[in-house]
């Protein structure tokens, strides 16, 4: 898609790019090229992928020189002052297949184009002159040292010592510490060391937390480029990727990233994929494998983007449509194999921690749970039963860990149902917390954890009997918990309680979890229940960028996200809109009111609203984590979060616009009616 852009700079500033290198590093900035979070800059390396990210340079600004003068087309912001104000030159930008800015002071017109190079952190900006007469550019990168979290100021004293200046160089920000490359393909580099100080990130300002930066320059280069001669600048960890043609390496990116889109006809299933890609990552093997387990590199997905790591319970949410649904059935066997490894006392890691030294978190109930979902649709889609029992051990000892109690108080009550909980974890996705407070106290039976758990035992006695073993404590077990579920969730004004708490009062909040007895592949009650759940969410809970988390007549409802870490994590899920809810919404309005052309269109015209934040706001070609819970428009949380993209990818490849045609007897063709 081709932008123009507006003559307004805090327009341009609100729309942000990304693009990854599937280590966990990645190139990320707004369109205005003034940085505006902290996770910005030009290479964020992943240096133990997909954690310890360091943001090692953070922009460069660029000059033009003309006979006329110098004009700057780079902008920073200082404060509330924009300076240099390029951004007035910029005249469009296109997404893909990489990031374009076109340039026009005069009659000068200059690109930049900006890609990384897959599994390697290494970063490459292209200046063309568009023109027709030469022009000389002047380029100063803008370098910083510091992990992705914090800020890089002078104080820190970074001396960036040169080691190297040919046919590249080699600079170290202080003693001990990695060298980070810069080649240029034409020019001559002149040294001329500076700090510039107090960079103002109003992203970071809005989110209560510290703003400014300073960054380093040792010094430009200068190159005069012919009417279409190209510039290349690379920046790097890895000397060997300054040797081959750059030119090369564009164009290989360029094929990876049409080759993704061409696997799909529908164009914004082409461009969701795309995004989807960038999720995926390989993993460098955490600690020390286990006895007989492989040490190499896996893969695994990246919860989100700019901040977080992977996680359990995104990474079985996400799979399910970055890779299932699109048919990717080895990346999907690799994702899971990853998870596996690190099975531990009936549970998935909650997370893999943001430094590769910190330990394997374990506070989770429900990751484990989506593991048996993931496993059943890869199954359907896949027809992989070698995998299955290559894993299906595995999945008798999660149960058995369930049934007789695992970590923080996780165990099947005498009822059946699945309790979890003790102290301040938070252990289902609604896990905001601060310091000792917890925000959403939902230790008992969840209502979302009692529906994966009812699935998980419907799937092992699915697995079961196709791999010809006996599942009888299971049938006994799954009895049990039928009996048991509605009379304890059951609330008489037509819908679910979101917590049961054994001889306790139910936790009555209409929240969303309540959908998931609706929408996983073996659903409970009946017909009737179901419709009354479907319309206490639509009247309480649906928007079309995603499900809030707490119905607005709710006295704890926050009407919008935002402010200081209390502020935000307060909101988080006390009516916060989430996109990924709508990849379980629209499964249970199927299942409801019946699969047809006329309902996917009813679907397709309300995805039009994330559609559009798609293509022009926030994260350009990416979809938010949340919005606000009362007037959703503006992208909040993470600027581009892999199960919000996953969700409408599962959506839309799931549920094609036009329902399946089949011949009947007769040789005439009629569509297929999709059964519940």
């Amino acid at each position: 898609m081709h932008y123009v852009l507006t003559s307004n700079f805090d327009d341009i500033a609100q729309r942000e790019w990304l693009i990854t290198n599937g280590l966990g590093g990645y190139a990320s900035s707004t369109l205005a090229g003034a940085n505006s979070r902290r996770y910005h800059g030009l290479l964020v390396a992943a240096q133990h992928p997909p954690t310890d990210r360091q943001v090692l340079v953070s922009k460069v600004d660029e000059t033009l020189l003309t006979e006329q003068g110098a004009v700057a087309l780079s902008s920073n912001r200082y404060g509330d002052f924009v300076h240099p104000q390029g951004w007035q030159h910029l005249v469009s930008f296109e997404r893909l297949p990489l990031p374009k800015w076109v340039y026009q002071a005069g009659e000068h017109r200059i690109s930049k184009t900006v890609f990384m190079v897959q599994m390697a952190n290494t970063t490459m900006v292209v200046y063309q002159n568009l023109g027709k007469k030469a022009v000389t550019l002047q380029l100063m990168p803008l370098f910083v040292q510091r992990d992705y979290h914090s800020l890089f100021h002078q104080s820190d004293y970074a001396n960036y010592y040169i080691a190297q200046t040919y046919p590249y160089l080699k600079l170290y920000a202080h003693y001990g510490a990695a060298p980070v490359y810069w080649a240029f393909s034409s020019g001559a580099f002149t040294e001329n060391r500076a700090w510039y100080n107090q960079f103002t990130y109003r992203e970071e300002q809005q989110r209560g937390l510290d703003f400014t930066e300073d960054a380093y320059s040792i010094g430009h280069v200068e190159t005069r480029l012919e009417p279409g001669e190209e510039c290349f600048l690379t920046f790097s960890t890895d000397e060997k990727l300054l040797i081959p043609a750059p030119a090369d390496l564009r164009a290989s990116e360029v094929r990876r990233v049409e080759e993704l889109r061409q696997s799909q006809t529908e164009p914004f299933l082409q461009d969701l994929v795309a995004s989807a890609n960038q999720f995926i990552v390989q993993r460098q093997s955490t600690g020390s494998p286990a006895a007989g387990s492989p040490a190499a590199q896996s893969e695994t997905i990246i919860a989100g983007y700019h901040w977080f790591t992977d996680w359990g319970r995104d990474t079985m949410i996400a799979l399910r449509g970055l890779c299932i649904s699109l048919g990717h059935q080895q990346t999907a066997r690799r994702i899971l194999a990853t998870f596996f490894r690190y099975l531990d006392d009936g549970m998935l890691p909650n997370r893999f921690p943001d430094n590769s030294q910190d330990p394997i978190e374990y506070n989770t109930i429900d990751a484990t749970l989506w593991l048996f979902v993931v496993l059943y649709e890869y199954h359907q889609r896949f027809n992989d039963l070698a995998f299955i029992e290559q894993h299906f051990e595995q999945l008798l000892a999660i149960l058995n860990a369930h049934k007789s109690g695992t970590r923080y108080g996780i165990h099947v009550t005498d009822d059946g149902l699945l309790y979890g909980g003790k102290g301040t974890a938070q252990l289902t996705w609604m896990d905001a917390r601060v310091g000792d407070y917890v925000v959403t106290p939902r230790h008992g039976c969840p209502v979302e954890i009692n529906a994966l758990w009812y699935n998980a035992l419907k799937i092992t006695i699915y697995f079961a009997k196709q791999l010809h073993r006996k599942p009888d404590l299971y049938a006994l077990m799954l009895r049990r918990f039928e009996e048991s579920f509605r009379p304890a969730f059951w609330n008489e004004k037509g819908y679910l309680n979101d917590v049961v708490i054994p001889g306790g009062s139910p936790d009555s909040s209409i929240r969303p979890n309540q959908i998931y007895a609706l929408s996983l592949p073996f659903p409970l009650l009946n017909k009737a229940d179901q419709q009354q759940i479907l319309a206490t969410v639509d009247k309480h809970l649906y928007t079309p960028y995603g499900l809030r988390t707490l119905a607005p007549t709710d006295p704890a409802f926050v009407a919008v996200y935002g402010g200081d870490s209390w502020l935000r994590d307060t909101a988080y899920h006390q009516g916060t809109v989430w996109p990924f809810l709508l990849g379980e919404y629209w499964p249970a309005y199927f299942r409801v009111h019946g699969d047809s052309v006329t309902m996917r269109k009813r679907m397709y015209t309300e995805l039009a609203t994330l559609k559009q934040h798609f293509y022009e706001h926030d994260c350009l070609f990416g979809i938010s984590e949340i919005f606000d819970g009362l007037h959703p428009q503006q992208g909040r949380g993470t600027a581009n979060q892999a199960w919000s993209v996953g969700a409408i990818v599962k959506l839309l490849a799931d549920y094609p616009a036009q329902l399946p045609r089949i011949k009947d007897a007769n040789s005439s063709e009629k569509l297929v009616s999709v059964p519940d």
